[in-house]
C-alpha cells in the first residue's frame, strides 16, 4: 500500500499573508493548500473591527472551528445567534449557513479551521447574501 505525499513543516507569518476583504473584515488564511502545502484543511485568522462582519454563506464539504483569541463576536448558525467570547470556540456544522458579526467597539480576533477540503476551492464556500466589499481582492486557497 502506498501512504499519500505528506505535506513538509512550514512556519507561516500571519502578515506575509495577503488579506480577503471581499467577505467583510480581515481574513487571512494562514496554513492552507497554498501557504503551507496542507491537503486536508486549512487554518486562518479572521479580524473584525467593531461593528464589521463576513456574510452569510456556508461550506457544503467542510466543518469549521471557530476559536475566539481576543474581543468577542456573534456567530448567526442557521438562523440563531450564538455569542463566542475570548478563549471559547464554536462549531460550524458541514452546510449550515453562518454569519460572523463583532457587535462591539473594539477589534475581535478568531483562529478559524475547515476540513475537509472541498473537492475543488470553487465548491468550497458558497455565498447566500451580498458581499461587502465585492470589488476587494480574493486571494486563492489553493496551490498556483
Amino acid at each position: 500500500m502506498t501512504e499519500p505525499p505528506r505535506a513538509t513543516p512550514r512556519a507561516v507569518r500571519l502578515r506575509d499573508v495577503p488579506a480577503n476583504r471581499r467577505r467583510g473584515g480581515d481574513i487571512r488564511v494562514v496554513l492552507g493548500p497554498k501557504t503551507a502545502g496542507a491537503t486536508t484543511g486549512f487554518l486562518g485568522v479572521l479580524t473584525l473591527l467593531g461593528g464589521e462582519h463576513v456574510s452569510e454563506h456556508y461550506h457544503p464539504y467542510s466543518e469549521e472551528f471557530l476559536y475566539v483569541v481576543r474581543g468577542a463576536v456573534t456567530v448567526r448558525v442557521d438562523g440563531a445567534d450564538t455569542p463566542v467570547a475570548t478563549g471559547e470556540g464554536l462549531l460550524v456544522p458541514i452546510g449550515a449557513r453562518h454569519r460572523v458579526t463583532n457587535l462591539a467597539a473594539e477589534p475581535a480576533e478568531v483562529v478559524f479551521h475547515l476540513c475537509p477540503l472541498a473537492p475543488e476551492p470553487s465548491l468550497g464556500h458558497v455565498d447566500t447574501e451580498e458581499l461587502p466589499h465585492p470589488e476587494a481582492p480574493h486571494p486563492e486557497i489553493a496551490r498556483v
